[in-house]
């Protein structure tokens, strides 16, 4: 694929209401959680490179990879945070480029280490939609690369931001299970987010986990790594806080459980419920509930 011309670069030209709303800002609310429990695990937080690297990172380089995916993919159905996006164009490319290098700029207030750890991140994002590579076409490595960057990467990313702490002695068995809690809700979510998407994403050659799943299968799949991820959660917790932690982490995923056990169910009976708008409303949920949760356990566990 050529790159389009570079003198068209002109940050004017290139952010009308299209692109900005290929940056799909508001869908880093549903990537919240993992940073917010980040945020919740730490002893010590240092504020003021939290705030900036929680800036940098959900309103700079999450809408650079949204809107890069977008221009990768031109895809015309629903996506995620868009039931209906715009026409795909050359703004959408240097949007990225645009943002990617704000987002590393605001990242450098809070350290050149934590940036490296950003440019990982950034590093990854480009690789998943990018032609050349295309890691999002391979199934089962596309679906552990998103589950491994948006899951314990972000924690890690998150917490080191928080603590102050960057290097090998952050390797705790505390943060690695952290990690670990995190990618399993990832990667129990992306299929669900994909469910609507089998036949777009076929069309353009990417085989993706729900798409080999199937509807019944991305529901299946979810529901194992969700238990497991709560069974983690109950040794973590008991472990390293208390029981009440636990209860109430419980408590919070009462309305996701509820709505998830009725989408299945009605996929179940007409696949045609497999759709953006259920999907989007399972990641709102979800995400409210998590949001609400980290935030209650950051200020219970002081």
């Amino acid at each position: 694929m050529s790159l389009p011309d570079i003198n068209k670069l002109n940050p004017a030209k290139v952010f009308d209401r299209d692109t900005i709303l290929h940056l799909r800002i508001p869908f880093s609310f549903f990537l919240l959680p993992v940073f917010l429990f980040a945020i919740s695990q730490a002893s010590n937080i240092h504020a003021i490179n939290t705030v900036i690297v929680f800036i940098a990172l959900h309103f700079f380089i999450y809408p650079g990879s949204n809107v890069y995916n977008s221009y990768m993919d031109k895809d015309t159905g629903s996506i995620g945070g868009l039931e209906k996006p715009p026409p795909v164009t050359d703004k959408l490319y240097f949007a990225s480029i645009w943002v990617d290098v704000v987002g590393i700029l605001i990242c450098l207030l809070a350290g050149w280490l934590l940036t490296l750890i950003m440019m990982g991140y950034i590093g990854f994002s480009k690789a998943y939609s990018w032609h050349g590579i295309r890691i999002k076409k391979y199934p089962w490595i596309g679906w552990c690369s998103v589950m491994f960057f948006q899951g314990g990467y972000t924690f890690m990313l998150g917490h080191m931001t928080a603590t102050g702490i960057i290097g090998r002695e952050w390797f705790t068995a505390k943060n690695i299970i952290c990690m670990v809690i995190s990618s399993l809700f990832i990667g129990g979510y992306y299929p669900l987010t994909q469910i609507y998407q089998h036949e777009e994403d076929s069309k353009r050659g990417d085989i993706t986990v729900s798409y080999q799943l199937g509807i019944t299968g991305s529901f299946v799949f979810a529901t194992v790594l969700f238990l497991t991820a709560a069974l983690m959660c109950n040794y973590y917790f008991n472990t390293y806080h208390n029981t009440f932690h636990f209860v109430l982490f419980i408590v919070s995923q009462i309305p996701t459980v509820c709505f998830f056990t009725y989408w299945f169910t009605q996929c179940f009976k007409n696949k045609s419920y497999a759709n953006y708008r259920n999907s989007k409303m399972m990641t709102l949920i979800s995400s409210v509930c998590m949001n609400v949760l980290f935030a209650l356990l950051t200020f219970t566990s002081r």
